[in-house]
């Protein structure tokens, strides 16, 4: 009886662990929904930004492209699994004209290969043109950060994977912010907060540019 009682217990806590991390974000997807019935979203030539902090911690957004119709649908910490699992909720629940994605940075800090992350962006891809086939699909590069610099070479081989794909999709877009963000392989330390993973004003407005003439 106590051995069947130890398994009974294991399968709970096994149960309550898969449904506490498909629920992590849960609480954030419910506010945004509460905000859509609250603020309805205009749909006409409707752009969608979402991801991980970066995305999240973007405030100047709206501001920044003033003339466009944005909504701002990122949550911190996620991954592409978490986007995957939420993307009928962040992005197809909307049929935007685009989305910009910035996902893959904490996947690979979660150890993550490369190639996972680019098998989880081609999931995350192909459920997008599923549910939304005339979005388009446009894909932040994941940026270099010096708390993450050992990740650097991973980084480099999931943006080119990614980028490798992209070009053979229609509708889409690669937009690299590694390159400038790292000239000569060299971090700028004025686009880094404190914990120099989080990026300032400055490093926003590396991101501005680069991002602006994408924006349909």
């Amino acid at each position: 009886m106590l051995k069947i009682i130890k398994i009974a217990v294991a399968i709970v806590g096994i149960a309550f662990t898969a449904n506490a991390q498909e629920n992590k974000y849960e609480k954030t997807i419910l506010g945004f929904e509460k905000t859509d019935l609250e603020q309805p979203i205009n749909p006409k030539n409707l752009i969608v930004f979402t991801g991980s902090s970066s995305i999240v911690n973007w405030k100047t957004l709206a501001e920044d492209f003033p003339t466009k119709n944005i909504i701002n649908r990122g949550f911190g910490g996620s991954t592409t699994t978490d986007l995957l699992h939420f993307a009928d909720r962040v992005i197809s629940v909307y049929q935007p004209k685009q989305v910009f994605i910035y996902e893959g940075d904490n996947d690979l800090k979660g150890k993550k290969t490369p190639a996972e992350v680019f098998a989880n962006f081609k999931l995350l891809f192909d459920q997008i043109r599923a549910k939304s086939k005339h979005t388009r699909i446009s894909f932040i590069s994941i940026k270099p950060s010096p708390s993450r610099r050992d990740l650097l070479n991973k980084i480099s081989t999931t943006n080119a994977l990614i980028a490798e794909f992209l070009k053979t999709q229609k509708n889409t877009d690669y937009i690299d912010v590694f390159t400038p963000m790292f000239p000569k392989q060299q971090f700028i330390p004025s686009f880094y907060k404190a914990d120099s993973l989080h990026m300032t004003a400055a490093g926003y407005e590396i991101w501005k540019k680069v991002v602006k003439p994408y924006l349909k």
